[in-house]
């Protein structure tokens, strides 16, 4: 009887760890997948929302805010809708193992009510990559420029280097790709997160002080053009 009820805790137990493991292993791929997705927490988006002209920087992060939510929770979950209810031939070969991309199996589930969605799928896939290249490479050079100064050379010195990078990226293998873009948007999330908290006083210095002036406006004790005049944030 004891061995029997030494059994069943052990079986259990191992159950347990299972379930768990299985819990953290699906939520460490969902945070490596939405952090390629949207990026949220590394710090990235500011370095284009610092473009912008406005007296009150909290506004904009107020507006950055839903980027993530638009991005992950309501298009990336409409896709999964869609993918599961039409339950593509793909879909299910994916689930049995099979390494299929999650554009072909998308393009599957949306092509079994629209035929000619693949080939707009296939334009938007192209220009989205193409933004990503951009989108990236005027990032990565006002961090350059940032460090090493705004003068021509050092701004052409960058375009030739990134170039040349994206040139031998294209030379890689996806999967080698995505966990070089795993390893480095972790450690670019490591260091965000860090400034994150240095810099939280900060926030919420500005965050009070916005909205005290939206309570304000609302009550009729500023006027709205004070509002109109902008100014320019730059990186």
């Amino acid at each position: 009887m004891m061995g029997a009820y030494i059994e069943y805790a052990d079986a259990s137990g191992y159950a347990r760890q299972v379930a768990v493991g299985g819990v953290l292993g699906a939520l460490i791929i969902g945070f490596k997948r939405a952090a390629f997705s949207n990026e949220a927490g590394l710090g990235s988006a500011p370095i284009a929302h610092s473009a912008v002209k406005t007296k009150h920087p909290a506004s904009e992060g107020l507006v950055a805010l839903l980027e993530p939510f638009i991005d992950t929770v309501v298009i990336c979950t409409m896709t999964a809708l869609t993918i599961v209810i039409a339950n593509p031939a793909s879909w299910a070969e994916a689930r049995a193992g099979e390494s299929i991309g999650g554009v072909t199996i998308t393009s599957d589930a949306f092509g079994t009510v629209l035929p000619w969605f693949p080939y707009i799928l296939t334009i938007a896939v192209m220009l989205f990559a193409i933004s990503t290249v951009l989108t990236w490479g005027y990032y990565c050079m006002k961090a350059w420029t940032h460090l090493f100064g705004r003068s021509r050379a050092s701004e052409l010195t960058f375009k030739v280097i990134y170039t040349l990078f994206a040139v031998a990226g294209s030379l890689l293998t996806l999967q080698t790709l995505i966990d070089m873009a795993d390893a480095i948007l972790f450690m670019l999330a490591v260091i965000n997160i860090i400034g994150l908290y240095l810099l939280a006083p900060v926030v919420k210095r500005e965050l009070n002080s916005f909205l005290e002036f939206v309570r304000a406006r609302k009550a009729g004790e500023v006027d709205a053009e004070e509002d109109q005049e902008p100014v320019k944030t730059t990186v």
